[in-house]
């Protein structure tokens, strides 16, 4: 019986059976913490009850706190709507109880759910249940007692890698550390808890109280110097997040002053964090990623996904390589079509060595990489393409290349077979425009390095069937990437969203601002490097490729200067030969070239847009703004333009594909948090200055004058049926 409940069921031993339901994963919905107090005042209140087993409904412990309730107290600031579980329910409800509890876990008990069985006098436990503190994710801390507890079960230095680095462990794991007192199978589980329960009850086991154990915490010198130490790695680690501070902060005030001391800190400052920017960042990333699963006219019209096991791989490059490698990994066969045997053997090793780096790290076994590479083939031509069910085209961005490839593989594959192309910014309508099959043709648009970039961008056309999105869907989700359906443009979603953030810096260069204070002001902003780093990685190859498909698409709003091409007249090629804007040696840092401060002055004389001829003066803020509100500005023309089905599915794509700070919420959310009245006025300012390139779209000057915020897509029920998917 699914549902929202907690039921008790009293058995002849005396002990009282509580069971919540909340599926999937038995959340801690308020419903179910004011169920918990009810059934434990019953049983604390009945005579035939000796000892409580906890345990959750089918074969889940518990998820954690619902996360939902977060989202609600954001959209009403009212945190009322937070119910007192740390105290009234973990320590006056279940461990200060008269009667013993044990917790029964099984499948997991994470965040709230592990605290509530901390809570517990005994954990009894199945030995692959996974258990963790992962709230910092979530831009908060354990609220119900985690920084208390799990210090004095597992000691500090393995409670501090837990809750800092949200890292989850197998129940084996935690019995070698103390947090659980026993591993038994699921058969055994209820059985061997209800025993313990009655032994703790009858003194011949027990009764601990975890708050009160002090014999796993160090002395206060040498717990205040691992938290120092854990204090420097938390601001390498998480530099502008306040919840790994404020984590350590609840910690210490429990080894100084005592765990309920230390329960009253995290209690209060846990609430201080719900209504953080970083907190309300982190769940609204968190509900985007899993709205992405709801595609309108697609998820919602009763069509089932088709099973999706042999692909066939265009080009056994950089991308192709990396898709080939993301596939077998998912037990997806593959064939590499590849020109000649050269290329072909080139790509064959790339993928080994893809799946040889992933052992190396320890995150897939030996025997698991031999079996991904017995699903993968190699071809020199098309006869193998008759029985796929898919083929993904990953060659360079050439359009005549891709639409004979496409005209081709039209004749030699099955009627039913999908046809995807890796391009990165060619609309799909060219690619496929020597096809009868447009209704089966789509983009699949991989980030580099594709086996391991979580990003994966459907395009769709306007005659791309439902069907064929749901499949590419599916498969997106057994290669374990996040799938964000988009429409069809120059550039798709993320990479037209994107393409000012390389220009804006281009072109603050051009007005005199240093190369590398851009890139540092980027990186202390959040994102993984800085706009020139990133374009050493990514090879000035694609810098040349894309520049002239954006130039003429978006014709008055783009920037362009001969900087990458003198870079490459002076030998630089970027990271692949070791020298760009900055210098790469291996087994170090990238470090910055000042030397190419003399082909900077070049391109700046060459293009001549400095006001008088001398440097413009800004301020790091200023910096951060004229790159990124260009960005913001071309997210409102895609969301005009209904690229995206939803504004948080720009969000989350910013995040996943372009490394934008999770805890900023994504490009339109962190817009909304500035404001459309003042980006729009800031760029109008710019482009009076500074021409074209900055001039505000309609859809950002029109909810400016409204006051309304940009992630609200539709203004009118009229407009909300102007759509281009």
């Amino acid at each position: 019986m699914a549902g929202i409940w907690v039921s008790m069921e009293v058995c002849g031993d005396g002990v009282a059976v509580i069971t919540i339901s909340n599926p999937p994963v038995n959340a801690l919905h308020p419903k179910i913490i004011a169920g918990l107090k009810e059934k434990y005042a019953e049983a604390m209140n009945r005579d035939d009850v000796k000892a409580v087993v906890l345990t959750g409904y089918m074969g889940k412990f518990s998820g954690g706190f619902d996360i939902n309730v977060f989202a609600e107290v954001h959209k009403t600031g009212d945190l009322s709507r937070l119910p007192d579980v740390s105290v009234e329910l973990v320590v006056n409800t279940v461990e200060d109880a008269k009667k013993p509890s044990v917790a029964a876990i099984q499948g997991l008990a994470l965040g709230g759910g592990l605290e509530l069985a901390m809570g517990c006098h005994a954990r009894i436990s199945t030995p692959e249940a996974q258990l963790g503190l992962p709230e910092l994710t979530l831009g908060i801390i354990p609220g119900f007692g985690g920084t208390q507890r799990l210090p004095r079960l597992v000691g500090l230095p393995k409670a501090i890698e837990m809750m800092l680095l949200s890292k989850s462990i197998r129940a084996k794991e935690g019995k070698e550390y103390g947090l659980i007192d026993a591993i038994v199978s699921p058969e055994e589980l209820m059985k061997i808890s209800r025993l313990w329960a009655l032994e703790i009850a009858e003194r011949r086991k027990p009764w601990i109280s975890s708050l009160r154990r002090t014999d796993r915490l160090s002395s206060l010198a040498e717990a205040r110097e691992i938290l120092k130490a854990a204090r420097q790695q938390a601001k390498r680690i998480a530099p502008n997040m306040p919840q790994h501070q404020v984590c350590l902060d609840a910690m210490e005030e429990g080894i100084v002053f005592g765990g309920y001391a230390g329960v009253l800190k995290e209690a209060k400052v846990f609430k201080e964090l719900v209504l953080s920017s970083t907190a309300k960042g982190l769940v609204h990333v968190f509900f985007s990623q899993r709205a992405t699963s709801k595609v309108p006219n697609v998820t919602d019209i009763g069509i089932t996904p088709r099973n999706i096991k042999k692909v066939a791989v265009i080009g056994g490059g950089l991308m192709g390589s990396g898709i080939a490698t993301a596939l077998i990994l998912s037990d997806i066969s593959v064939i590499l079509k590849e020109i000649d045997s050269k290329f072909l053997q080139k790509g064959l090793k790339t993928i080994s060595a893809n799946l040889e780096g992933l052992v190396k790290k320890g995150s897939l076994t030996k025997d698991k990489m031999n079996k991904a590479l017995s699903l993968l083939k190699g071809a020199l031509d098309y006869s193998e393409f008759k029985h796929v069910d898919m083929v993904i085209e990953a060659v360079i961005e050439n359009v005549s290349l891709k639409q004979s490839i496409f005209a081709e593989i039209e004749k030699i594959c099955p009627p039913t077979c999908i046809l995807a192309t890796n391009t990165s910014t060619i609309d799909l309508n060219i690619v496929g425009e020597r096809t009868r099959s447009q209704d089966r043709i789509l983009g699949a648009h991989f980030f580099s390095p594709a086996h391991v970039m979580p990003l994966l961008e459907i395009v769709r056309t306007e005659k791309t069937s439902p069907q064929v999105i749901y499949d590419l869907m599916t498969v997106g989700k057994a290669i374990k990437k996040v799938p964000v359906v988009v429409g069809n443009c120059t550039g798709f979603a993320v990479n037209r969203t994107f393409f000012p953030y390389n220009q804006a810096a281009n072109l603050l260069v051009h007005l005199g601002v240093d190369v590398f204070r851009i890139d540092r002001v980027i990186s202390n902003f959040g994102m993984p490097m800085g706009p020139f780093q990133l374009q050493d990685l990514a090879g000035y190859g694609v810098y040349f490729a894309v520049g002239k498909i954006y130039a003429s698409a978006f014709k008055g709003r783009t920037f362009e200067s001969d900087l990458v091409e003198l870079l490459v007249e002076n030998g630089r090629n970027g990271k692949s030969n070791g020298k760009g804007f900055y210098i790469y040696e291996k087994g170090s840092k990238p470090k910055p070239d000042p030397s190419i401060q003399a082909i900077v002055e070049e391109s700046r004389r060459r293009t001549n847009i400095m006001p008088g001829g001398k440097p413009i003066i800004l301020s790091d803020q200023e910096i951060l703004e004229m790159i990124f509100f260009p960005v913001v500005n071309e997210a409102c023309r895609v969301m005009d333009e209904r690229i995206v089905v939803r504004a948080s599915d720009l969000d989350i794509a910013s995040v996943l594909g372009m490394g934008f700070p999770r805890y900023r919420g994504g490009i339109v959310f962190w817009a909304d948090t500035v404001g459309a009245d003042y980006i729009n006025s800031r760029l109008k300012k710019w482009a009076e200055v500074y021409g074209g390139f900055f001039k505000p779209s309609s859809y950002l000057e029109e909810r400016a004058s409204k006051g309304l915020p940009l992630s609200m897509l539709s203004l009118s029920p009229s407009e909300a049926s102007r759509s281009r998917m």
